[in-house]
Protein backbone atom coordinates (compact mmCIF):
# COMPACT_ATOMS: atom_id res chain seq x y z
CA UNK A 1 0.00 0.00 0.00
CA UNK A 2 1.16 3.32 -0.53
CA UNK A 3 -0.05 7.24 -0.96
CA UNK A 4 0.20 9.23 -3.96
CA UNK A 5 0.21 12.85 -4.03
CA UNK A 6 -0.11 14.57 -7.03
CA UNK A 7 1.59 17.78 -7.16
CA UNK A 8 0.47 21.04 -9.38
CA UNK A 9 2.33 23.99 -10.17
CA UNK A 10 0.91 27.18 -11.29
CA UNK A 11 3.10 29.81 -12.83
CA UNK A 12 1.96 33.22 -12.14
CA UNK A 13 4.47 35.38 -14.35
CA UNK A 14 8.35 34.76 -13.26
CA UNK A 15 6.93 33.20 -10.32
CA UNK A 16 6.36 29.35 -9.48
CA UNK A 17 3.72 28.98 -7.17
CA UNK A 18 3.53 25.47 -5.20
CA UNK A 19 -0.17 24.03 -4.93
CA UNK A 20 -0.50 22.68 -1.39
CA UNK A 21 -2.10 19.08 -1.39
CA UNK A 22 -5.79 18.70 -0.19
CA UNK A 23 -6.01 17.55 3.25
CA UNK A 24 -9.83 18.34 4.58
CA UNK A 25 -9.90 14.53 5.58
CA UNK A 26 -7.00 15.56 7.87
CA UNK A 27 -8.51 18.72 9.71
CA UNK A 28 -11.55 16.35 10.07
CA UNK A 29 -10.05 13.36 11.23
CA UNK A 30 -8.38 15.92 13.47
CA UNK A 31 -11.40 17.33 14.45
CA UNK A 32 -13.20 13.76 15.27
CA UNK A 33 -10.19 13.27 17.35
CA UNK A 34 -10.22 16.34 19.46
CA UNK A 35 -13.82 16.56 19.97
CA UNK A 36 -13.59 19.93 19.45
CA UNK A 37 -16.92 22.17 19.40
CA UNK A 38 -18.66 18.61 19.36
CA UNK A 39 -22.54 19.08 20.04
CA UNK A 40 -24.06 15.23 20.08
CA UNK A 41 -22.53 12.42 21.98
CA UNK A 42 -24.01 8.50 21.01
CA UNK A 43 -24.07 5.71 23.68
CA UNK A 44 -22.85 2.28 21.61
CA UNK A 45 -21.94 -0.63 23.02
CA UNK A 46 -21.23 0.61 26.51
CA UNK A 47 -19.12 3.59 25.47
CA UNK A 48 -19.80 7.40 24.79
CA UNK A 49 -18.58 8.83 21.48
CA UNK A 50 -18.83 12.79 20.88
CA UNK A 51 -19.39 14.51 17.21
CA UNK A 52 -20.51 16.99 15.54
CA UNK A 53 -24.14 17.53 14.40
CA UNK A 54 -23.52 19.23 10.74
CA UNK A 55 -20.46 16.73 9.73
CA UNK A 56 -22.88 14.20 10.12
CA UNK A 57 -25.53 15.31 8.16
CA UNK A 58 -23.55 16.36 5.58
CA UNK A 59 -22.17 12.38 4.86
CA UNK A 60 -25.23 11.25 5.59
CA UNK A 61 -29.32 11.52 4.83
CA UNK A 62 -30.15 9.23 7.63
CA UNK A 63 -28.14 11.50 10.64
CA UNK A 64 -29.90 15.27 8.75
CA UNK A 65 -32.69 13.70 9.04
CA UNK A 66 -32.48 12.03 12.79
CA UNK A 67 -30.53 15.06 13.39
CA UNK A 68 -32.28 18.14 11.72
CA UNK A 69 -35.20 16.73 10.26
CA UNK A 70 -38.47 15.41 11.14
CA UNK A 71 -37.33 12.72 13.57
CA UNK A 72 -34.70 15.34 14.92
CA UNK A 73 -33.61 14.07 17.93
CA UNK A 74 -34.16 16.21 20.97
CA UNK A 75 -30.67 18.53 21.23
CA UNK A 76 -27.96 17.78 24.50
CA UNK A 77 -29.63 14.44 25.74
CA UNK A 78 -27.16 11.26 24.16
CA UNK A 79 -28.84 9.20 21.60
CA UNK A 80 -29.16 5.86 22.40
CA UNK A 81 -27.84 3.13 19.51
CA UNK A 82 -28.31 -0.31 21.29
CA UNK A 83 -28.10 -2.96 17.75
CA UNK A 84 -24.41 -2.10 16.72
CA UNK A 85 -21.17 -2.29 18.58
CA UNK A 86 -19.39 0.42 19.44
CA UNK A 87 -15.88 -0.50 17.93
CA UNK A 88 -18.42 -0.49 14.47
CA UNK A 89 -19.27 2.70 15.23
CA UNK A 90 -16.27 4.16 15.92
CA UNK A 91 -14.97 2.45 12.24
CA UNK A 92 -18.10 4.47 11.02
CA UNK A 93 -17.33 7.83 12.18
CA UNK A 94 -14.13 7.19 11.30
CA UNK A 95 -15.09 7.02 7.90
CA UNK A 96 -17.37 10.06 8.11
CA UNK A 97 -14.70 11.85 9.06
CA UNK A 98 -11.98 10.44 6.56
CA UNK A 99 -13.53 9.21 4.09
CA UNK A 100 -10.99 6.10 4.84
CA UNK A 101 -11.87 2.62 5.93
CA UNK A 102 -9.63 1.48 8.54
CA UNK A 103 -9.12 -2.12 8.73
CA UNK A 104 -9.29 -4.43 11.63
CA UNK A 105 -5.22 -5.55 11.70
CA UNK A 106 -2.63 -6.93 9.27
CA UNK A 107 -4.31 -10.04 7.95
CA UNK A 108 -1.97 -12.86 9.24
CA UNK A 109 -3.36 -16.17 9.69
CA UNK A 110 -7.28 -17.58 9.21
CA UNK A 111 -8.41 -16.05 12.67
CA UNK A 112 -7.53 -12.29 11.36
CA UNK A 113 -9.19 -13.32 7.80
CA UNK A 114 -12.61 -14.07 9.67
CA UNK A 115 -11.91 -10.75 11.87
CA UNK A 116 -11.80 -8.40 9.04
CA UNK A 117 -14.84 -10.15 7.27
CA UNK A 118 -16.95 -10.23 10.03
CA UNK A 119 -15.92 -6.36 11.18
CA UNK A 120 -16.66 -5.73 7.11
CA UNK A 121 -19.72 -7.26 7.36
CA UNK A 122 -21.28 -5.64 10.75
CA UNK A 123 -19.31 -2.25 8.58
CA UNK A 124 -21.57 -2.59 6.06
CA UNK A 125 -25.10 -3.21 7.23
CA UNK A 126 -24.18 0.09 9.56
CA UNK A 127 -23.55 1.89 5.89
CA UNK A 128 -26.45 0.74 4.66
CA UNK A 129 -28.75 1.85 7.77
CA UNK A 130 -27.13 5.19 7.46
CA UNK A 131 -26.86 5.72 3.71
CA UNK A 132 -23.26 5.83 3.32
CA UNK A 133 -22.64 4.78 0.12
CA UNK A 134 -18.56 5.09 -0.62
CA UNK A 135 -18.33 2.99 2.86
CA UNK A 136 -20.53 0.76 1.14
CA UNK A 137 -18.91 -0.37 -1.70
CA UNK A 138 -15.67 -0.64 0.34
CA UNK A 139 -17.22 -2.99 2.52
CA UNK A 140 -18.93 -5.03 -0.35
CA UNK A 141 -15.60 -5.57 -2.13
CA UNK A 142 -13.77 -6.69 0.92
CA UNK A 143 -16.48 -9.08 1.97
CA UNK A 144 -16.49 -10.15 -1.82
CA UNK A 145 -12.14 -10.69 -1.60
CA UNK A 146 -12.01 -12.05 1.50
CA UNK A 147 -14.80 -15.28 1.28
CA UNK A 148 -13.06 -18.54 2.03
CA UNK A 149 -15.05 -22.30 3.32
CA UNK A 150 -14.92 -20.81 6.68
CA UNK A 151 -16.86 -17.79 6.13
CA UNK A 152 -18.87 -17.88 3.26
CA UNK A 153 -22.11 -19.54 4.81
CA UNK A 154 -22.08 -16.34 6.95
CA UNK A 155 -21.62 -13.91 4.18
CA UNK A 156 -23.96 -15.39 1.97
CA UNK A 157 -26.28 -15.46 5.04
CA UNK A 158 -25.85 -11.52 5.68
CA UNK A 159 -26.43 -11.20 1.68
CA UNK A 160 -29.67 -12.75 1.45
CA UNK A 161 -30.97 -10.87 4.72
CA UNK A 162 -29.71 -7.16 3.66
CA UNK A 163 -30.25 -7.70 -0.33
CA UNK A 164 -26.75 -7.12 -1.04
CA UNK A 165 -26.44 -8.58 -4.53
CA UNK A 166 -22.86 -8.58 -5.06
CA UNK A 167 -21.56 -10.46 -2.11
CA UNK A 168 -24.72 -13.26 -2.99
CA UNK A 169 -22.93 -13.82 -6.37
CA UNK A 170 -19.52 -13.87 -5.19
CA UNK A 171 -20.61 -16.52 -2.41
CA UNK A 172 -22.55 -18.30 -5.57
CA UNK A 173 -19.56 -18.61 -7.86
CA UNK A 174 -17.07 -19.46 -5.20
CA UNK A 175 -19.60 -22.20 -3.81
CA UNK A 176 -19.77 -23.08 -8.09
CA UNK A 177 -16.62 -25.50 -6.78
CA UNK A 178 -17.87 -28.95 -5.59
CA UNK A 179 -14.85 -28.99 -2.63
CA UNK A 180 -15.78 -25.54 -1.21
CA UNK A 181 -19.26 -26.34 -1.26
CA UNK A 182 -18.61 -29.64 0.76
CA UNK A 183 -16.11 -27.50 3.09
CA UNK A 184 -18.90 -24.60 3.59
CA UNK A 185 -21.29 -27.42 4.58
CA UNK A 186 -18.41 -28.81 7.71
CA UNK A 187 -18.24 -24.97 8.45
CA UNK A 188 -19.99 -23.54 11.69
CA UNK A 189 -21.86 -21.09 9.80
CA UNK A 190 -23.27 -23.62 8.14
CA UNK A 191 -26.27 -24.46 10.29
CA UNK A 192 -26.76 -20.84 11.12
CA UNK A 193 -27.37 -20.44 7.21
CA UNK A 194 -29.94 -23.55 7.10
CA UNK A 195 -31.61 -22.39 9.64
CA UNK A 196 -32.12 -18.48 8.69
CA UNK A 197 -32.19 -18.58 4.78
CA UNK A 198 -33.33 -21.69 3.68
CA UNK A 199 -34.40 -20.17 0.48
CA UNK A 200 -30.79 -19.36 -0.48
CA UNK A 201 -29.75 -22.93 -0.38
CA UNK A 202 -32.71 -23.98 -2.73
CA UNK A 203 -31.62 -21.19 -5.00
CA UNK A 204 -28.24 -22.43 -4.53
CA UNK A 205 -29.03 -25.55 -5.36
CA UNK A 206 -31.09 -24.73 -8.53
CA UNK A 207 -28.03 -22.83 -10.01
CA UNK A 208 -26.11 -26.00 -10.14
CA UNK A 209 -28.60 -27.32 -13.06
CA UNK A 210 -28.04 -26.76 -16.35
CA UNK A 211 -30.35 -23.72 -17.98
CA UNK A 212 -32.57 -25.94 -19.98
CA UNK A 213 -33.85 -27.61 -16.96
CA UNK A 214 -35.85 -24.86 -15.88
CA UNK A 215 -38.61 -26.80 -14.60
CA UNK A 216 -36.54 -28.56 -12.60
CA UNK A 217 -35.01 -25.64 -11.36
CA UNK A 218 -38.56 -24.23 -10.59
CA UNK A 219 -39.70 -27.14 -8.34
CA UNK A 220 -36.87 -26.82 -6.08
CA UNK A 221 -37.65 -23.49 -5.63
CA UNK A 222 -41.01 -24.04 -4.45
CA UNK A 223 -40.32 -27.04 -2.10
Amino acid sequence: MCHVTVVKNIHRGDRLILVPSRNLHQHLGDLLKSMDGADVTFHVGGESFSAHRVVLAARSSVFRAELFGGMKEKAGGPIEISDMESDVFKALLHFIYTDEYEPVAEMTDGCEARREAVMAGHLLVAADRYNIEGLKVICEERMCNLINPDIVATSLALAEQHGFRSIKDACFEFLASPSNLEAMMASDGYEHLKNSCPSVLKELAASFLPAELKAAKDIIMTI
